[in-house]
């Protein structure tokens, strides 16, 4: 690049996008600027966003060879003397566009007078009964600390990885404070349970009453949470058809919920979660639930991985002894997690089934080994109308892939192992045992993007078997937004468990092969994990962090509120 930096050099470069110059081109006329450097700083404002930033860190140089990166100080020089003040705002040392900067801002304003307050009076006889009752060993110590710590203040953080007892923690929590509602106030609690996405949701509600079956409870409070409703965090603010980025909830229509609880928050989005903080009442309790370390939303902002690093211990509860794991893989995630590369080189490599590392070159052998049978079985058993046997048997294993499309993609290997099929079962699109996975929310029938389902034959008729409490069937014509289902993507994997998984890993040189993306990965599996892929890759993706800045943690620390 010449001194003089211009927005075609990185577009020819592939670092910014055509969409990206459109945007600032357009944006330039409106406010006037037409100098390169603060037009190209707002190139790339755009395209941190579109990365899943919610802002520009002018010390992020992508090295691209030819071309010179500016000084970090020129840039934002460049923006505090242009015109672009009303779209593009230097703070901190980095450059946002305007209205994530508010977001930010209203996000971390909101936090910190929340954690002001002081939770509501509490019965404490009934307090240390229900604790003793509901979490009554050593084994689930942790969770009975974290559901007193979030019995007392307004609101909490709960983190950690799968299988640590969040879910156990949360429906805790919500027989505590439903008892202490009714002995208090002689009534019963308005709980919202919700999460980014639908599937989310419906699992939410499912893992509650599943865990409700397990906990001491009297029938009373097993029939109030098993009933108790989920939605995504979009509907329960409330769509409005005039305007895509506002709620019909919001700060001067508070939702009515005494009990907000919100689940997989990695997959929140900045927008959702500040939207979310500004339509609670003050006295509402605000339970944030999911797993740090995961990938964040695929939209801008990484908003539990901020609040965790930044907000203050009395709000942030992590658990961390894993009831779902073998020791195995609680090993090989904990590694992942934490940067160890040499760590899990070692468990991959050390002879334990449960968690192998599998050459490229022997790849590809492994898994049309691995997936044709299990597409064999679910023919033979969609044939004979056995959903619950075809269901069981897709849970048992599933390969997950960095990437969609291209030769390590999702969808080359779901039409591989199809065409491997296609003796057996025609060439149609429809066949019985083909495993599905929806792919768009449809509210009526009950269905979200992420459902699992397996094809069925029922007399002649293809009927779609999806999983879940219960198994809901519906006509193939009725689920038209589905994709065959033997692999799927990493980042659509996220909230679901499988007994083994077999993670392809793409070229070392992918944007994807990233530390969270290995970790959510490895730990979809429950019973055993194969990753396929060098010792350098698993060395390149644990030492490559995901790249989002932003600067929620950094407001949050520098507010630290005195403890109550």
């Amino acid at each position: 690049m010449t001194t003089h930096a211009r927005i075609d050099d990185f577009v020819a470069a592939e670092v910014l996008t055509p969409g990206d110059a459109l945007v600032t081109a357009r944006l330039g006329r409106i406010t006037g600027e037409s100098a390169d450097l603060p037009l190209l700083a707002l190139a790339f404002a755009v395209r941190a966003v579109r990365h899943g930033s919610t802002c520009f860190d002018p010390r992020h140089d992508p090295e691209v060879p030819g071309l010179t990166w500016p000084e970090p100080d020129a840039w934002l020089r460049a923006v505090e003397g242009s015109a672009l003040g009303r779209v593009l705002v230097v703070e901190h040392g980095l450059l946002y566009l305007d209205r994530y900067r508010r977001l930010e801002v209203a996000l971390c304003e909101d936090l910190t007078a929340r954690a002001t307050l002081s939770a509501p009076p509490l019965d404490e006889d009934r307090l240390t009964e229900d604790l003793d009752r509901l979490f009554p060993d050593a084994e689930h110590a942790d969770q009975r600390a974290a559901a007193e710590r979030a019995a007392r203040v307004g609101t909490i953080v709960l983190t950690g990885g799968p299988g640590t007892g969040k879910t156990t923690t949360v429906a805790g929590v919500l027989a505590i404070l439903q008892a202490q509602s009714l002995a208090m106030h002689g009534r019963s609690l308005r709980v919202a349970l919700t999460a980014p996405t639908g599937k989310a949701a419906a699992r939410m509600r499912e893992a509650v009453a599943a865990t409700a079956s397990r906990l001491a409870l009297t029938d009373d409070e097993r029939t109030w949470l098993t009933a108790l409703p989920s939605s995504t965090m979009h509907r329960l603010l409330g769509w409005r058809p005039d305007n895509h980025t506002r709620f019909r909830h919001d700060r001067l229509r508070r939702l009515p919920h005494d009990v907000v609880v919100v689940d997989e928050t990695s997959m929140a989005s900045l927008e959702h979660v500040a939207r979310l903080l500004e339509a609670l009442r003050p006295d509402t309790r605000l339970i944030l639930v999911g797993d740090a370390d995961q990938l964040a939303s695929v939209e801008a902002g990484a908003v539990l991985h901020d609040v965790v690093a930044g907000w203050s211990d009395e709000h942030v509860v992590r658990l961390t002894r894993s009831h779902r794991f073998g020791a195995g893989i609680g090993r090989l995630a904990a590694a992942v997690r934490d940067g160890d590369a040499d760590t899990a080189v070692e468990l991959l490599t050390a002879g334990d089934p449960a968690i192998r590392l599998v050459q490229p070159d022997q790849g590809v052998s492994l898994v049309e080994s691995t997936l044709l049978p299990i597409a064999r079985d679910l023919v033979a058993a969609g044939r004979r109308d056995d959903a619950d046997t075809a269901l069981r048997r897709l849970g048992e294993h599933r390969l997950l892939c960095a990437h969609r499309d291209g030769p390590y993609g999702a969808a080359t290997w779901n039409e591989r192992v199809t065409s491997g099929l296609r003796h057996d079962v025609g060439y149609g699109d429809w066949y019985p045992g083909r495993p599905v996975l929806v792919t768009r929310n449809d509210a009526q029938l009950g269905v979200f993007n992420g459902d699992a389902g397996v094809v069925v034959e029922r007399e002649g008729q293809l009927v779609v078997a999806v999983d879940g409490e219960p198994v809901r069937e519906f006509a193939t014509s009725r689920l038209p937004d589905v994709q065959t289902g033997y692999a799927m993507t990493i980042h659509r994997s996220q909230g679901s468990e499988f007994a083994q998984v077999t993670v392809l890993l793409p070229d070392a040189d992918s944007r994807a092969m990233t530390r969270e993306l290995l970790y959510t990965a490895i730990t979809r599996a429950v019973d055993a994990v194969t990753v396929i892929g060098t010792t350098d890759d698993i060395r390149t993706a644990i030492g490559r962090r995901v790249a989002r800045s932003s600067g929620i943690a950094e407001r949050l620390a520098a507010r630290q509120p005195a403890a109550r």
